[in-house]
């Protein structure tokens, strides 16, 4: 029996986000704010994936997300699945899901947007999942995944 080697160390209380798209990698880094972490944090990057090439993972030492911040990791890495890790056994594990709506998660494109131009939530629906492809409820603009900016 061939022995394989961890990749990424195994993880006693925390969180895993696994199945990111390595181009998508840091800017969830930057979302999650980890370089404010205090607790111990294992970045993987263009780690051999079967399904994916290539993917990348996040290892956060106790640290737990509330649901809009899934929320807006679904929209930059809708691949990604996320464990729940309670005493080195994995307790929770599912996929994030991209909301029928995304309020105050995504920046519109469009400067005449009255969400640009007024201090206001702005509010998106979104019209493709799996490409995520968003329309502004305010101004009806389209952004796609690759234009998304996050507030």
């Amino acid at each position: 029996m061939e022995k394989k080697e961890l990749a990424v160390a195994a993880l006693k209380n925390g969180t895993v986000i696994d199945h990111i798209p390595s181009d998508s990698l840091f800017k969830v880094v930057s979302m999650l704010g980890i370089k404010d972490l205090t607790s111990s944090v294992t970045i993987g990057f263009n780690l051999d994936s079967e399904h994916m090439g290539k993917k990348g993972i996040l290892k956060m030492a106790d640290v737990t997300f509330p649901e809009e911040t899934l929320n807006r990791i679904a929209v930059i890495a809708p691949t990604a699945i996320i464990n729940i890790i309670k005493d080195y056994e994995v307790v929770s594990k599912h996929k994030v899901v991209v909301p029928e709506e995304l309020n105050n998660i995504v920046k519109c494109n469009n400067p005449k947007c009255i969400s640009n131009n007024e201090p206001m939530r702005t509010r998106f629906h979104v019209i493709d999942r799996d490409n995520i492809v968003l329309r502004c409820h305010h101004c009806e603009c389209t952004v796609h995944q690759k234009e998304i900016s996050l507030k």
